[in-house]
């Protein structure tokens, strides 16, 4: 093999390493907004859980309000009663105090539904709590974990980078843009062996003589179709197709 394939190998084996430390360092940000996001939304939950108790509540006395308002109608009109001397007079009063007495009737079976809701709602309360407490156990413990990756990672991807600069050096200086142009283009696969006789980039058939070519180890061969840079090695099977 060809020395300089041999250091190519090596500078590329060094950029796949540094490559999927990258894409997993791309990734944890995304997952650190996806679990808050989660903690958050069960704490809103949880959130408007309580604000529905609330609600019930403030309707619930809002009602006790009217009943009170309401009997204190009534007290008046009982007063005006005793008070008056009119027939007419007293029968509107006797009217107007039924109507009360039917009024705090609906309003308090509106009041007996309002505190059957909030018992309900006050259940939910105590699931969403529950629930709010182990999503951010859950979510807080694995933050913690992608922290510590993220540490980890961003260490590890320091010394690639060093070790890289090292690698790259010892490549003479157009092969190596060579090498890194189709490293961007292509991905993490561009030096690349012959296997039965297509190349190990883009699977297309090569000629007899291109494999015989690299075969030679005399100088650096692509392959026609996708320009990856081709090697081989005595376990490779380059057999040409006829």
């Amino acid at each position: 093999m060809l020395e300089v394939i041999e250091k190519l190998l090596i500078l590329q084996d060094r950029d796949r390493k540094l490559l999927n430390v990258r894409e997993e360092l791309a990734r944890i940000p995304p997952e650190r907004h996806t679990l808050t996001a989660k903690a958050a939304a069960a704490q809103s939950k949880l959130e408007t859980a309580k604000h529905q108790v609330k609600h019930l509540e403030s309707e619930r006395k809002k009602l006790e309000l009217e009943v009170e308002a309401k009997k204190q109608l009534i007290e008046r009109y009982s007063l005006q009663q005793f008070q008056t001397k009119r027939n007419e007079e007293y029968r509107a009063l006797t009217h107007e105090i039924e109507m009360c007495k039917e009024a705090i009737t609906k309003i308090e079976d509106q009041e007996l539904e309002l505190m059957e809701q909030g018992e309900t709602a006050q259940k939910g309360v105590g699931i969403a709590t529950q629930q709010a407490a182990e999503t951010k156990r859950l979510v807080d413990s694995r933050l913690a974990e992608l922290a510590t990756r993220e540490q980890g990672l961003q260490r590890e991807l320091s010394d690639l980078e060093a070790g890289r600069n090292e690698l790259a050096t010892v490549v003479e200086e157009t092969v190596r843009a060579r090498y890194e142009r189709q490293f961007r283009s292509r991905g993490h696969n561009v030096v690349v062996g012959i296997d039965h006789g297509v190349c190990g980039g883009c699977h297309v058939q090569l000629s007899r003589q291109i494999v015989v070519h690299c075969q030679a180890e005399q100088e650096i061969i692509t392959c026609p179709n996708c320009g990856r840079i081709l090697y081989y090695t005595r376990d490779m099977d380059v057999t040409v197709a006829e």
